[in-house]
């Protein structure tokens, strides 16, 4: 379904799904659409009656330039100059969904007029999301102030397509659209892989025979806020049915087992948090200069110099669901160790299978998953540490003094994630084989799946064997889940 833009504001993290994930397409409103001429022809008045105008990379130079005023001659030669210079980060790139999401982003400071884009330029915008291509844009090397040296890279093409006009090459390359996007997928990544994190964390407690009581809804509104309840709400509902699946232990379970709703409250709240300031960043106009339209003080309008292309609220949020899935990583290896303790969980030993406790061999034990955990929960934590504004001053010239921290948050985001779909990965397996050595093979409705799931990827243990490249599996297919909804792959090419 064709996704139609009529303001700024319906750039959202729903569109950032159907257009950037799903690869739907994109149109602009027609009354939109005239909206942007109209605004094109008041600012290029304005440049052209106001004899105070002073524009940022029009009628005044750029970056080290700024203090020149540009005569006619060098107006036409800074129009014409395409944003190609700036696009010097290599290494990984983004994957395709993010660089779409950058171009959607892109829409919001032109839906307008503030960025003074023609509609040439919009449609030529649109085209790019529509059929392509959409160029790789590096994750790494960006040590930039703004967004010059994403947007450069991913616009160079289509500016080399274009002859440039007046303030284009601007609205191509100024304002924060590039870290709006990675927040919004951040957002929207996180959404879905908590929702994962639920389904292995009660498989796990299931396994336990933890008390229900633990996880009554009236705790959650108890409690009083939002996003406890919601843990509660979502967690009661997959463990329904768990008291005629096994008999529950007479007293309460550990520390553990019983904070597994605040903890998922919290990463909800981080989520949350992201999710409002994705919705805010992307429909933020951000532009440098900004344009604004005539009004009773000022009958030609005006442009205001900015630093919205600085955006300081996607590093924290990102930040905040690192450290969420760090948390839910330690939670992982606290389950994971109290089902292998027979004195906690009351089972054999290191789930041993086939034999009574005190009876075996010592073959077909799976102790040792503990130990992985504890691996990827460090690399959670050390991925989760706090993104601050770059300390690093690359500037030459003296203005591209600060850099911006976004592109610095959001891999460390993403490899948080994934280190829990690891540690995630090895407690469903110690759930199963939990369940295994009970001879248990009922589970909750809603958990049949995700336990048949682990029983393809990863038998119950019998016999000593080789387990890491069969979690690795299953860590992959846990991944699956989180990015089910993108269509246009997680692969760097349109």
């Amino acid at each position: 379904m064709t996704v139609v833009l009529a303001s700024r504001f319906d750039i959202t993290p729903e569109a950032v799904l159907a257009v950037a994930w799903r690869g739907e397409p994109v149109a602009i409103d027609a009354a939109a659409l005239s909206g942007i001429t109209e605004s094109r022809a008041s600012f290029v008045r304005y440049l052209d009656e106001d004899p105070n105008a002073s524009v940022y990379g029009v009628n005044r130079g750029h970056g080290e330039m700024v203090g020149r005023t540009l005569d006619e001659e060098d107006r036409r030669r800074l129009a014409r100059l395409k944003p190609l210079a700036a696009a010097v980060a290599f290494g990984e790139p983004y994957p395709r969904r993010v660089t779409r999401a950058m171009t959607l982003a892109r829409l919001a400071n032109l839906l307008g007029g503030h960025g003074m884009a023609t509609p040439r330029l919009v449609e030529a915008l649109v085209g790019m999301l529509n059929r392509g291509p959409i160029p790789c844009v590096p994750r790494q090397g960006q040590g930039g102030p703004g967004e010059i040296l994403v947007l450069y890279t991913l616009f160079a093409a289509l500016s080399e397509r274009l002859e440039l006009q007046a303030a284009e090459r601007g609205a191509l390359i100024n304002g924060s659209p590039a870290a709006a996007a990675v927040l919004a997928d951040a957002a929207l990544t996180a959404e879905r892989r908590v929702a994962v994190a639920e389904e292995v964390l009660a498989l796990a407690i299931v396994a336990f025979n933890a008390p229900a009581e633990h996880y009554e809804t009236v705790l959650g509104e108890l409690l009083g806020g939002a996003h406890d309840r919601r843990a509660f709400a979502r967690l009661a509902a997959l463990l329904d049915g768990m008291t005629d699946c096994g008999e529950p232990r007479p007293h309460q379970g550990p520390v553990s087992y019983r904070i597994v709703p605040h903890v998922l409250a919290q990463a909800h709240a981080a989520i949350g948090f992201a999710q409002e300031l994705a919705v805010q960043s992307l429909s933020a106009v951000t532009h440098n200069p900004v344009y604004l339209a005539p009004d009773e003080t000022h009958s030609r309008g005006r442009c205001l110099s900015t630093g919205g292309f600085h955006n300081s609220v996607a590093a924290p949020a990102m930040d905040g669901i690192a450290g969420a899935w760090a948390d839910l990583c330690l939670l992982c290896l606290r389950l994971c160790a109290g089902l292998m303790n027979g004195r906690v969980s009351g089972f054999p030993d290191f789930l041993l299978a086939g034999r009574g406790a005190g009876e075996t061999d010592g073959h077909g034990a799976v102790g040792y998953l503990p130990m992985a955990i504890a691996g990827f929960l460090e690399e959670a934590r050390a991925a989760a540490t706090r993104t601050f504004i770059p300390a690093a001053d690359a500037s030459v010239f003296g203005q591209d003094d600060v850099g911006a921290p976004a592109f610095l948050a959001w891999p460390k985001c993403m490899a948080a994630g994934q280190s829990l779909d690891s540690a995630l990965a090895v407690l469903a397996v110690a759930a199963s084989q939990a369940l295994h050595v009970q001879s248990r093979e009922r589970v909750p409705n809603r958990l049949a799946d995700l336990l048949a799931l682990v029983h393809n990827r990863v038998p119950p243990v019998e016999g000593d064997r080789v387990l890491g490249p069969e979690m690795q599996r299953l860590a992959g297919d846990l991944t699956a889940r989180t990015f089910a909804d993108d269509r246009v792959g997680q692969g760097v090419r349109a």
